[in-house]
């Protein structure tokens, strides 16, 4: 004779968790609590990526109701100039602010890792641009790159005797002018740099001193090792934040790109097409490529980063 299933027969595999009033209650407070950030997700942020992702195949101008347009955008925006040149302009943005940014931010981490005098005043002064407002830190950078009457060609190379560059007037230095720019905000990837500094065991060190390694051999073979995997975190997340350089350059250049669309970047084109050119399904597809792109490069970095990132615990 068969015997009964497990969930016919009482039997050990089918117990069932019965829950208390008390947790009965917890759960649904849980949940309660949990509720507005689910709302949230759905409709701030899953809601309008679905609706983009529609509105990328359609002509919509954000007064009549939307056309199908199929993969018209997409199409357009490949013979479009502008969007290849907007996408060349991020690129050698991206090739000049991420590298200098983290260098630069690893040495001044590198500089308050050390035991000096007023080390946390240092440290505060250090990371308070990085929360100053885009717009007031652009403005800041704009008075200080001036031509004409600004600190750095005014006061500096005039003590040289030489003729500044036009810095963001002139086609060729804009974009480094933005990068050079970008090192205000370099105060975050200064304390995530300190924090993995710190965490690099002395012992190391100690070793390499008593084995006759100078600072460059101990810099390379136990520092640059040892936070590699910050390094490729800050590399990725500079990478994503380049991609999206949007306010120093909309505040600098009224928006416009200029001089002769040298720093029109790609989030800033896209902003045109949306907000000055009501293309809202143009922009649309814009911004999909745009995460496209973003996407391909971060698995790039990623599957390269298999041959220099140390993990101490895979070892």
């Amino acid at each position: 004779m068969l015997s009964p299933p497990p969930f016919l027969s009482g039997g050990e595999d089918c117990k069932v968790r019965v829950l208390s009033p008390q947790a009965r209650r917890e759960e649904r407070a849980f949940y309660l609590f949990l509720l507005p950030w689910i709302i949230g997700l759905i409709v701030f942020t899953a809601g309008p990526v679905v609706v983009s992702f529609l509105l990328s195949f359609t002509k919509y101008d954000m007064v009549s109701v939307p056309e199908i347009r199929g993969a018209g955008n997409y199409t357009e925006l490949f013979r479009d100039p502008l969007f290849w040149k907007s996408l060349k302009i991020t690129l050698y943005y991206t090739t000049l602010a991420v590298p200098l940014g983290m260098m630069v931010a690893l040495l001044i981490a590198m500089l308050l890792n050390q035991r000096v005098p007023f080390l946390p005043f240092y440290r505060t002064l250090y990371y308070v641009p990085s929360i100053t407002p885009a717009v007031a830190g652009a403005l800041l950078w704009q008075w200080l790159l001036n031509p004409d009457f600004g600190i750095v060609n005014y006061y500096i190379f005039k003590i040289f005797r030489v003729r500044g560059p036009q810095w963001f007037f002139s086609e060729q230095w804009v974009i480094p002018s933005f990068a050079i720019m970008s090192l205000w905000g370099v105060g975050q990837a200064v304390v995530i740099f300190l924090a993995s500094l710190q965490s690099v065991p002395t012992t190391f060190y100690e070793a390499a001193t008593v084995d006759g390694a100078g600072p460059l051999a101990k810099f390379f073979r136990i520092t640059i090792p040892m936070i590699s995997p910050t390094i490729l975190f800050l590399l990725v997340t500079g990478i994503i934040g380049s991609f999206q350089v949007f306010t120093p350059i909309f505040v600098i250049t009224v928006g416009r790109g200029g001089p002769n669309y040298a720093s029109l970047v790609y989030v800033l084109y896209l902003f045109q097409n949306a907000f000055r050119n009501f293309r809202m399904g143009y922009a649309a597809a814009q911004a999909w490529i745009l995460f496209l792109v973003i996407l391909l490069l971060t698995l790039l970095v990623l599957k390269i980063s298999r041959s220099w990132v140390y993990y101490e615990a895979e070892r």
